[in-house]
């Protein structure tokens, strides 16, 4: 980050103060309003579809989990700021998973919009605050034009498979809680969910952890991510061919498939596993 102009360090620290503040006060408030709308929408459903009803408790549950996290997210984006301003190159990972936080959980929390929810999706505001600090890190700082295609490539496609990893988890445990024949796993349909969405938590938890790690150029960071992507991939793939009434583990085989090769890529990979003696980011 020392390289890179002290009127961009200037700008990234100013945007690391709003989105911080964002998600301290406004942030929180957004939550509340879009998980209102949510559970009154499950009640409406459940009353025909009785297998939603468990989403309720798991949407209780998760959004201010969510909330808390991009909380303290948005404290860390404040405290770091005049180390932003000043260089300091440990900033940008520490950034990164900053700002990772809102882009995930709004898009996890935009898709019941999909499904049942009417109206403006109001969470998608937290995804694009999230996304706007995020890539005005990666773009804005001074670093070599492939060095930021990649980055921007890969945290993308592993943010995105993140997501979509902890939202197949959720309906895992949800159809679990309502399964006909509980306590007992009646057939091959319902023993594999015991095991696709804990897999994806994990999944997705190492996929959220490697960002950080592959932006300080550790080996272990892109690691992390290829283990990850591989056991998503090779857990959602025969879920969809046991369970077909859904394509949401289809949707997760094509992101897998897509952040697999993206890893792969020589020119892409050569970016993240070369360890260097100081261990700080190329070009910052």
């Amino acid at each position: 980050m020392q390289d890179t102009s002290q009127v961009v360090r200037k700008l990234l620290a100013i945007l690391a103060i709003i989105i911080g503040l964002f998600m301290i006060i406004i942030a929180p408030i957004l939550v509340q309003i879009s998980l209102d709308r949510v559970l009154a929408s499950l009640v409406e459903v459940s009353k025909e579809r009785p297998q939603y009803g468990s989403g309720i408790a798991l949407f209780a549950l998760f959004y201010p989990l969510w909330r808390a996290i991009g909380f303290v997210a948005g404290v860390a984006l404040i405290a770091i700021a005049p180390m932003i301003y000043r260089g300091k190159a440990w900033t940008y990972h520490v950034s990164l998973a900053a700002y990772a936080v809102p882009s995930i959980s709004g898009m996890f929390m935009f898709l019941p919009y999909v499904s049942w929810v009417e109206g403006f999706p109001i969470p998608m505001i937290l995804m694009w605050v999230g996304l706007l600090g995020f890539w005005a890190m990666v773009f804005l700082r001074k670093a070599e034009r492939v060095t930021k295609m990649a980055e921007f490539l890969v945290y993308t496609f592993v943010g995105m498979l993140a997501t979509h990893s902890f939202v197949i988890g959720i309906g895992a445990q949800r159809m679990l809680m309502t399964r006909p024949g509980q306590p007992l796993f009646n057939g091959a349909e319902w023993w594999i969910l015991t095991m696709v969405g804990e897999i994806d938590w994990i999944g997705a938890l190492m996929l959220y952890v490697s960002i950080p790690l592959m932006a300080l150029r550790k080996p272990f960071g892109w690691w992390l991510a290829l283990v990850a992507t591989l056991a998503i991939l090779l857990i959602d793939a025969p879920t969809q061919l046991v369970r077909m009434a859904t394509l949401d583990y289809a949707l997760g085989t094509l992101l897998a498939i897509s952040t697999l090769v993206l890893l792969l890529i020589p020119k892409l990979k050569q970016q993240f596993i070369v360890e260097r003696s100081d261990a700080q980011p190329a070009n910052v």
